[in-house]
C-alpha cells in the first residue's frame, strides 16, 4: 500500500481532522509529557480486581538468555541483552515453553534512555528507576501486570533500595490508571519531550503543584443510607 494510500484510509477511518493532527505530530511538531510518580517498596498495593493467569518462572534477563525474547518480542531480543550488558536489573516471566510473556528493568543509576525517549532519567541514591514493563497480549488484564512490579521491587529492595520511581506519559490513561491502583505518588515533576520535524528533540523538565490525577480516580461511594423500618 502506498503511502497516499495509506493517507486516504486514514482518513476515512479516522476523519480529516484527527489525520491532520497525527500528520502534524510525526512531520512537524509533537510534545510529550511524561509524569514522574514514585512509590516505597514495602507498602502492600490496595485491593483489585484481575483475571488470574497460570504459573509462570520468574528469571534475571543475562545476554545469554534473552533469546527466550524472541517468539512474543522478537524486535526487542537485542536490547534485552544489550540492557542486561550494561548492568541493569531485569526480570522475565517465562510459560511453560521457556518464552519470555513479560518483562520489566530497574537502573540504580542515572539511566539514558536512547531506545526510546532519548532523554536521561536522573536517579537519586537509595531510589530505582523502573522502566521498559510489558506484557504480551495473553497476559492482559491479569494480575501478572501488578506480580509484574512487586516481583522487581522485592529484588531491588534486596539491593538496599527503598524507592521506586518512574515516568508516565499523561496521554497514556490506561498505565495512569494502573499507577494509581498500584499506589504511586505523583513527584510534581514533568520531562517534556519537544520533537521537530521528526528528526530534532529537545527537553525540559517542569513542575506542578496539586494533582493532575484526581480526574482520573474512581470517586468515593457515600455510605447507603439506612433503610426506615
Amino acid at each position: 500500500m502506498s503511502a497516499l494510500q495509506k493517507l486516504s484510509q486514514h482518513i476515512r477511518q479516522k476523519g480529516l481532522r484527527a489525520t491532520v493532527k497525527k500528520v502534524w505530530r510525526l512531520f512537524v511538531f509533537s510534545h510529550q509529557e511524561l509524569l514522574w510518580m514514585e512509590r516505597d517498596l514495602v507498602s502492600p498495593i490496595p485491593p483489585y480486581k484481575l483475571k488470574s493467569y497460570p504459573p509462570l518462572q520468574v528469571v534475571s534477563i543475562t545476554p545469554e538468555n534473552a533469546v527466550a525474547f524472541t517468539r512474543y518480542f522478537g524486535d526487542r531480543v537485542e536490547t534485552m541483552a544489550e540492557l542486561a550488558r550494561e548492568g541493569h536489573t531485569g526480570q522475565m516471566h517465562l510459560d511453560e515453553k521457556g518464552d519470555a510473556v513479560a518483562f520489566i528493568w530497574g537502573a540504580v543509576r542515572n539511566y539514558h534512555d536512547r531506545h526510546y525517549y532519548g532523554c536521561w532519567f536522573p536517579v537519586k541514591e537509595g531510589e530505582f528507576f523502573e522502566f521498559g514493563g510489558e506484557l504480551s497480549r495473553g497476559y492482559w488484564g491479569t494480575s501478572l501486570s501488578m506480580d509484574l512490579q512487586t516481583e522487581l521491587w522485592k529484588a531491588m529492595h534486596a539491593q538496599g533500595c527503598y524507592k521506586v520511581v518512574d515516568v508516565c506519559e499523561w496521554s497514556n490513561v490506561p498505565a495512569l490508571k494502573l499507577h494509581i491502583r498500584t499506589g504511586y505518588q505523583e513527584q510534581g515533576r514533568i520531562m517534556n519531550i519537544y520533537k521537530l520535524f521528526g528528526r530534532w528533540r529537545f527537553y525540559r523538565e517542569t513542575r506542578y503543584t496539586g494533582s493532575r490525577l484526581d480526574a482520573l480516580r474512581k470517586p468515593e461511594r457515600s455510605p447507603s443510607p439506612a433503610s426506615v423500618a
